[in-house]
């Protein structure tokens, strides 16, 4: 790629759509410490679904997921459902009673729920993990775009999209950042759904709802080139498909920056709406990306290559290669390359944030500056966040995985700790600090048992892969939770008492 031309018109519009977010975030500076990387003004029900869905689409949803489909068919149904799935979870088992807790972090969730400072600690270092693992995901999408945009290698394209995305946040401002999930909703859903369109009608099938067009196009990749795209279990064991779909789900319910976006609903029914609205919203976007991989597929078989075994590093830019295959108009194009810009640098910057403020609100006055003012604070995580970023580009450089199978281990990690904590703190009041702290720490070590002791038993590869780890790491980390609590010391009458009277509705007697 770097010896290619730059990209003109589709880096003007790209440009100009950033320009649009920067301009809407200037006049919304933050002021307080309490507005960075967890609040915000809330925008009524549709408002917030599309605020959630916003939050959520990322470099993985826009091509990581359109290449796993590409490159490995129906397994990627995996990521569909246990994504998706993980919101029926939170709607059912954690939304509402999120909003009844008053938090504004996973971590002060954790310290308050349990009572203690160790707690708080830990959940604050797994989420500055889970922040560091999913936004390596995201800069491999930033730079595999920016590398064709400018024309340059990937490594120089990692750090020249680091940059950018620095750039941007400082500019626009944390609030700002905020504010504009709606317009970005809106730009990331016709960026992604416009080309698809412009595809599925080139080729002659049902365009205007191109979601369902598209299955035409499987059923001509299996007649006429002999390729079966949909078989299911092609390429790994019914066990690690759904061992995959579980880990999603649990870690979708347990990832910190989708937890937060509950704590500013102002009402328990708002909270729950804004679930149903966001999971319609992204469902608009999965529904959509396994077009882009059977539409690339179809277009290789009619080149002569149904059967070319993809190279992983070129599948993640299966979206853009197939509007490029196209030939749609290069303004489409554009608009699609913005549109995945856009859903990496708003995904990025709010990792970065959420791994800040752990930091500069859980870790640094607890640990290291008890004195520590608001403004002390606020300035703390401005500076950790830029550490952050900088960790982020270094570990990004050399490529580990596609962009969909990196993410997946942030949410395996998420699943494994951050998931059963709440789970257990709302549900169960006998679960105690030293339950909770038990229960990450064992979480943590199954999340990374696969690289770490897989060598020397492969049986642990096997039952928890690095990507799929909590569909039986979270079941195991309860049964931990719930053994170490029986055996220590009750939580105390209060924290019993507040859950029941504030979480549960139980009337005293």
């Amino acid at each position: 790629m770097s010896s290619s031309p730059v990209q003109l018109i589709p880096l003007m519009i790209v440009a100009a759509m950033f320009a649009l977010f920067v301009l809407g975030g200037m006049g919304s500076k933050m002021r307080q410490a309490s507005d960075y990387g967890f609040a915000g003004n809330y925008s009524g029900r549709l408002g917030s679904g599309a605020a959630i869905a916003s939050n959520w689409m990322s470099a993985a949803s826009i091509l990581g997921l359109a290449g796993l489909f590409y490159l490995k068919g129906y397994y990627a149904m995996a990521f569909v459902i246990g994504w998706t799935g993980g919101y029926i979870l939170l709607l059912v088992l954690l939304a509402t009673q999120i909003r009844r807790f008053g938090k504004f972090t996973a971590p002060d969730f954790v310290g308050f729920r349990y009572e203690s400072g160790t707690a708080r600690t830990l959940a604050a270092l797994i989420s500055i993990m889970i922040s560091i693992i999913y936004c390596i995901a995201q800069v491999r999408g930033v730079a595999l775009l920016v590398s064709w945009l400018f024309g340059i290698g990937y490594q120089a394209a990692v750090v020249t999209g680091g940059a950018l995305v620095v750039t941007f946040v400082v500019i626009s401002g944390t609030l700002g950042v905020v504010r504009n999930q709606r317009l970005q909703y809106f730009v990331l859903i016709v960026a992604f759904v416009l080309p698809l369109m412009f595809l599925t009608k080139k080729l002659g099938y049902f365009w205007v709802l191109p979601q369902f067009g598209y299955g035409q196009a499987i059923i001509d990749l299996q007649t006429q080139f002999g390729f079966y795209w949909s078989e299911p279990f092609a390429t790994v064991s019914l066990y690690h498909w759904l061992a995959l779909c579980f880990t999603l789900m649990f870690g979708t319910a347990g990832l910190p920056h989708v937890l937060s976006r509950f704590y500013m609903a102002p009402s328990i029914r708002d909270a729950r709406w804004g679930v149903v609205w966001g999971l319609f919203f992204i469902s608009l976007i999965y529904w959509s990306a396994p077009a882009y991989g059977v539409l690339a597929r179809l277009y290789d078989a009619k080149a002569g290559l149904a059967y070319k075994t993809p190279d992983p590093a070129t599948a993640d830019l299966v979206t853009l290669t197939a509007a490029l295959q196209g030939g749609i108009p290069v303004w489409v194009v554009g608009l699609l390359v913005a549109g995945g810009l856009a859903a990496a640098f708003y995904a990025i910057s709010g990792l970065l944030q959420n791994g800040a403020a752990a930091f500069a609100y859980d870790i640094y006055p607890r640990l290291m500056r008890p004195s520590a003012t608001d403004s002390d604070k606020l300035t703390m995580a401005k500076g950790f966040f830029l550490v952050l970023a900088a960790a982020v580009l270094a570990l990004s450089l050399k490529p580990v995985g596609m962009i969909a199978e990196t993410a997946a281990v942030a949410f395996a990690l998420a699943g494994n700790t951050i998931f059963p904590a709440f789970l257990m703190g709302i549900w169960w009041s006998r679960t105690n600090a030293a339950g909770v702290v038990a229960g990450m720490l064992v979480g943590v070590a199954i999340s990374f048992s696969a690289p770490l002791l897989g060598g020397v038993l492969p049986v642990v590869t096997t039952l928890f892969p690095l990507t799929s780890s909590a569909f039986l790491g979270a079941p195991l980390v309860v049964v931990v939770m719930i053994v170490v609590s029986l055996l220590t010391r009750p939580p105390s009458d209060e924290i019993v008492g507040f859950l029941a009277r504030n979480v549960h509705d139980v009337k005293d007697r």
